[in-house]
């Protein structure tokens, strides 16, 4: 079964919009693990929008009295993302290539371009006791190029599949979504995923043989707005185990 893990940037998007510190990230990230999330993930970004730095170093302390959750920070690996890492620990670090002012993520790597400044990067992460995915695109051809790097994983940007889904002409695009994960794991990588996944599309998505991990956030977010957190955790976890069966 496809591993779940609930992005809570959306949650501290909306705290950040008072200075009464609700909605808590740490209680959203508790309801999280109670109904079953496999992980937690949080993007923290330059202009802190989201995630602040202290948010991120509570759930490192949250997460380690539950070594069965993985915490997963992602971001672009400027310096002040490092040092986060550095002092939170987290057992995987996503490097995603997003500008200081991007909305979202919205495109995965060129590693020919930026190989020689991660190749140092993902060794520290990995002295650190840190496993790394690298974000990419659907029809990168730099799988090899990933592993000599040293990375573990790669995260697929799903935003083509999302698009295409809703557009119900998505067979087309989850075939090279096949064949990417398919030459990722011949690579020797393992196969993440993520960007506007949710509750409809993720089932078709996960019955891709080998995706280990998706990280879903504004959806699940969105859905608990209508059924509670708790619930829309069950009910992805629901959906997850189902496409495993139909595999």
């Amino acid at each position: 079964m496809t591993r779940l893990s609930v992005n809570l940037n959306k949650v501290a998007l909306l705290r950040n919009s008072r200075s009464l510190g609700i909605p808590s990230v740490l209680q959203a990230a508790e309801r999280c693990i109670r109904a079953g999330a496999h992980g937690i993930t949080v993007h923290p970004r330059p202009d802190q929008r989201h995630v602040k730095p202290p948010d991120v170093l509570q759930l490192a302390e949250l997460l380690r009295d539950h070594p069965q959750v993985e915490f997963n920070i992602e971001g672009n690996p400027f310096p002040e993302f490092l040092e986060l890492a550095r002092k939170a620990q987290p057992v995987q670090c996503t490097l995603v290539p997003d500008g200081p002012d991007a909305v979202t993520s919205d495109h995965g790597w060129d590693l020919d371009a930026e190989a020689a400044w991660l190749k140092p990067i993902i060794s520290e992460l990995h002295d650190r006791g840190t496993r790394v995915s690298v974000f990419m695109d659907v029809d990168s051809d730099q799988w090899e190029q990933a592993r000599k790097l040293g990375a573990d994983r790669v995260e697929l940007y799903t935003q083509p599949y999302a698009a295409a889904y809703a557009r119900n002409d998505f067979q087309t695009v989850l075939g090279r979504f096949g064949a990417a994960a398919e030459a990722a794991q011949l690579a020797g990588l393992g196969v993440n995923a993520g960007h506007d996944l949710n509750l409809q599309n993720v089932g078709q998505f996960c019955r891709i043989t080998g995706i280990l991990e998706v990280s879903i956030g504004h959806a699940l977010v969105s859905d608990a707005l209508e059924v509670g957190l708790y619930n829309a955790v069950r009910a992805y976890l629901q959906v997850l185990a189902s496409s495993a069966a139909a595999a």
